[in-house]
């Protein structure tokens, strides 16, 4: 019977959906969305996947703000205890020139051509030892299909193994590509070996952006990370805490936080006082009903029930139509273009939830006040 009065009145049904529909697509995608950008932050550390300790340039205050150090650091940290292995990596920026003449920014990743730590974790075309044959280097997918994509005819066509680019006056052959997190510049990036970084920047004296560090078994990444800052005076911080590091930098030093913050807000509360304050209208127009079920028999504990499952029912349709309509949205886009980042943990479906359901639900509770204080005989009053 309360769902049955609730379609009845199709007009305010609908409103009342659409509205927590709208409120929950908000509070879905905004968030999600700025989840993803966060990860831009970091991705670059989750992609490498191993290593239990980053060792940097002590003035270096996240991930992008790269200060180079001397090779002979990389020796001074494999001589702490604790240190299984201590690998070199470079990361910074270099000039590309393609075959139709254009110049690309790059993001140059090198790593140790022994061990090939520090490389891409998903190959898609190649494999990763390929990278120790003559100038070979290893782009990202998505880079490889837009912004390094090779002119063919009137169109272009994905970059694959065989083609080659010009980095810094010297010639490279592209030998896989691999899936890469984005940065915050939308950089394609360019994975080869620490040696042949030295010939493509040949004029740098400086070249070590971090040593990635592997800690013998049953010692603490922590211990040896406070060890190597002791007696090298660099930084060095666990995966984690560098993944922590990068993220408070961004957080403290960017408004990004307070303008989704603000957008997601501002959508919440324009759906929820809409949806809130149609469905408190709906059960007053709907007062009749209820003083006649009251007048006869129905305790008030029954017409509560009845109140709440509309409230209910409503939350859950206008959470699902809102949610549904934005993670397909997001990740449709991510699809189409992979520099467009979306993550939708299940943390998030559950807060929206709840925050959808709390705005029916304090609108139920607002009727069900009227409702219980109705009296039958005010029903039959001319």
């Amino acid at each position: 019977m309360a769902l049955r009065m609730l379609v009845g009145d199709r007009a305010k049904y609908l409103g009342i959906v659409v509205a927590l529909a709208f409120t929950s697509f908000v509070m879905i995608q905004q968030p999600a969305t700025f989840l993803g950008i966060l990860r831009h932050t970091y991705g670059f550390i989750t992609d490498i996947g191993i290593g239990d300790v980053w060792v940097m340039d002590p003035k270096a205050k996240h991930l992008d703000d790269v200060k180079p150090m001397m090779d002979s650091e990389l020796q001074r940290v494999r001589g702490i205890q604790g240190v299984d292995w201590a690998m070199p990596l470079y990361k910074g920026g270099i000039r590309a020139r393609l075959d139709s003449g254009d110049f690309v920014q790059c993001q140059m990743i090198g790593i140790d051509e022994t061990t090939l730590i520090g490389g891409p974790g998903r190959m898609v075309l190649g494999r990763l030892a390929d990278l120790r044959q003559a100038d070979g280097i290893i782009v990202d997918t998505a880079s490889a299909a837009s912004r390094l994509a090779v002119a063919q005819g009137t169109g272009t066509r994905p970059m694959t193994i065989g083609d080659s680019i010009e980095l810094n006056d010297h010639r490279a052959q592209v030998v896989g590509t691999a899936i890469s997190s984005s940065n915050f510049q939308s950089m394609p990036t360019v994975y080869t070996t620490y040696a042949r970084v030295k010939t493509f920047l040949s004029s740098e004296r400086k070249l070590l952006s971090f040593v990635l560090v592997g800690v013998k078994d049953g010692t603490d990444p922590q211990a040896v990370a406070d060890a190597i800052r002791r007696s090298t005076g660099l930084a060095a911080y666990t995966t984690e805490g560098f993944i922590d590091r990068s993220l408070k930098h961004f957080l403290g030093n960017t408004g990004m936080i307070l303008n989704f913050a603000m957008s997601a807000g501002m959508g919440f509360l324009i759906g929820a006082f809409i949806a809130g304050q149609t469905f408190y209208n709906f059960t007053n127009d709907n007062l009749r009903h209820f003083g006649v079920m009251k007048a006869m028999g129905a305790g008030s504990a029954m017409l509560v029930r009845m109140i709440l499952v509309q409230a209910l029912y409503l939350g859950l349709a206008g959470f699902g139509l809102g949610a549904g309509a934005g993670a397909a949205m997001g990740f449709n886009l991510a699809r189409v273009d992979p520099h467009l980042v979306f993550r939708m943990p299940w943390q998030l479906i559950a807060v929206g939830g709840a925050a959808a359901l709390s705005v029916v639900v304090v609108a139920a509770l607002l009727a069900i006040r009227k409702v219980v204080r109705l009296e039958p005989a005010q029903v039959f009053k001319a």
